[in-house]
């Protein structure tokens, strides 16, 4: 099956699919313009490739095209640095990059050519880059019918490239709408980063018929007015962006906003407060994964506990269980495992199926959690050590290697530091080789390797680092 080809087959082609720049597009327009797109990429659209691409109209109809082609979607985030994309090229083992709407690549290819599609800002098609077989077995990818390949944070770490198949897609976005209930007639004011949103969000607004409006500023004030002008009926957004929209002082209830749903970190009570007082109505929590989709949502308690992540949507389960992996009684803080529809297919990197990812069919999160006499769980921490910067994840081990790599850096710690608007951000403790080097040295070094919000904001130097008795970093939850 093609994810393309079930959008667009019961969706009403006179209903409007997006609005974005003072422009619409009914979804009957918007197949005219994926299958134009499509036609321009020709045979290479059955590739593997990237695309570098802002949020916008744009960014939709590329995704779309190469997977009505055939073609794997790999998301180059628009924030990655030269260092970080250069590696999710090596690492997807990717034959072009398609750059639009102004996305610019920081290397000349070894070939290109413009893609001219009526409608669309001219985009270009870089290919020519491979040289060595991909770190990965393309026969096995192949025979998922692949995608999508996402990467939660870079390309470091243990696991890397989240491979999503066509029918993956489709169980995903179904599933995960089990209680959301979006449908013909919302109209879901779009904040978030498409490059790292699309699969368990823009494509359930599409293959359910939604209209998405595509509002490209963070501010509150220009939140408010798009969801007030476009009558939005429907909000999915991080609690940074709720807590602007919030303190947004001519803010009021909008009468067609039936919900609106909180996700990518965790919602401070404050926040959640503060949105219902003006707006009238509750954030309800959801906990989104990528390799799970969006397996829990507070809608029976988004008022009296607004920080809980709710409960299984329907067809999912879930489990909170001990060190050993013993289910824990109720009130019990454990790891919470998942089970449910459209969870991953693979890793890229190492080569992991489904079958050896999942524990007996049940996903480990990492996150740590509890429930209540009602079933409803709320999140307590990390197994591991991620940092949510925003409702961007940052993994300190990434960080730790960049700056491992300077000559003046024996070894450094990268943990968390708690922010009052970001909810956490990066910081360092550094071991120097030899004479300690300047703060705003480690800085520029950071910065032409890392995106911003992976950067540490403070280096502190030390003469060790806390250790296992197995030599590792001790890292505490």
């Amino acid at each position: 099956m093609n994810i393309v080809e079930e959008i667009f087959r019961n969706a009403d082609r006179n209903a409007v699919s997006i609005i974005s720049g003072g422009r619409q597009w009914t979804f009957g327009e918007l197949e005219e313009l994926t299958k134009h797109a499509a036609s321009s990429l020709g045979a290479q659209g059955a590739q593997r490739m990237g695309l570098h691409c802002p949020n916008g109209i744009s960014h939709i109809v590329w995704s779309l095209a190469v997977l009505r082609c055939g073609g794997v979607l790999v998301p180059v985030a628009p924030e990655l640095s030269v260092f970080e994309r250069d590696a999710q090229l090596a690492a997807t083992g990717l034959d072009a990059v398609l750059c639009a709407e102004g996305g610019k690549w920081h290397q000349e290819a070894p070939a290109s050519r413009a893609l001219n599609v009526e409608g669309l800002a001219p985009a270009t098609l870089l290919t020519g880059w491979r040289r060595e077989p991909p770190p990965f077995d393309e026969t096995a990818l192949a025979a998922l019918n692949p995608a999508l390949i996402r990467f939660s944070s870079g390309t470091t770490g243990t696991r890397k490239g989240v491979v999503l198949s066509h029918q993956t897609l489709h169980d995903r976005v179904r599933a995960s709408n089990s209680r959301l209930g979006f449908g013909p007639g919302d109209r879901i004011i779009w904040i978030l980063p498409m490059a790292h949103h699309f699969a368990v969000s823009i494509v359930l607004y599409l293959l359910h018929g939604v209209t998405t409006v595509i509002e490209n500023s963070h501010l509150g004030a220009d939140v408010y007015a798009a969801l007030s002008k476009h009558q939005g009926t429907a909000l999915y957004a991080s609690p940074f962006h709720y807590a602007l929209l919030a303190a947004c002082p001519e803010a009021k209830p909008v009468p067609e906003l039936r919900q609106a749903v909180s996700t990518a970190a965790a919602l401070p009570p404050e926040t959640s407060a503060a949105f219902l007082a003006r707006f009238g109505i509750p954030l309800r929590q959801a906990l989104g994964i990528i390799e799970c989709g969006l397996p829990l949502l507070n809608d029976a308690w988004a008022t009296e506990k607004p920080t809980s992540v709710g409960r299984p949507q329907p067809g999912y389960s879930c489990s909170i269980r001990d060190a050993q992996g013993r289910e824990l009684p109720t009130g019990g803080e454990g790891e919470l495992f998942l089970r449910g529809p459209g969870f991953v297919d693979a890793y890229l990197s190492p080569w992991m199926t489904r079958a050896e990812i999942l524990e007996d069919g049940w996903f480990r999160s990492g996150d740590m959690a509890q429930a209540d006499e009602d079933g409803a769980i709320t999140l307590c921490g990390r197994s591991s050590s991620v940092i949510n910067v925003g409702g961007m994840k940052c993994f300190p081990e990434e960080v730790e290697a960049v700056l491992n790599a300077h000559p003046s850096v024996r070894e450094s710690h990268v943990t968390g530091m708690p922010h009052p608007v970001f909810g956490g951000v990066p910081v360092a403790e550094i071991v120097p080789e030899g004479n300690a080097p300047k703060a705003a040295e480690l800085s520029d070094w950071c910065r032409s390797r890392l995106s911003s919000y992976k950067r540490p904001l403070k280096f502190t130097f030390v003469e060790s680092i806390q250790k296992t008795p197995s030599g590792k970093i001790l890292r505490r939850p």
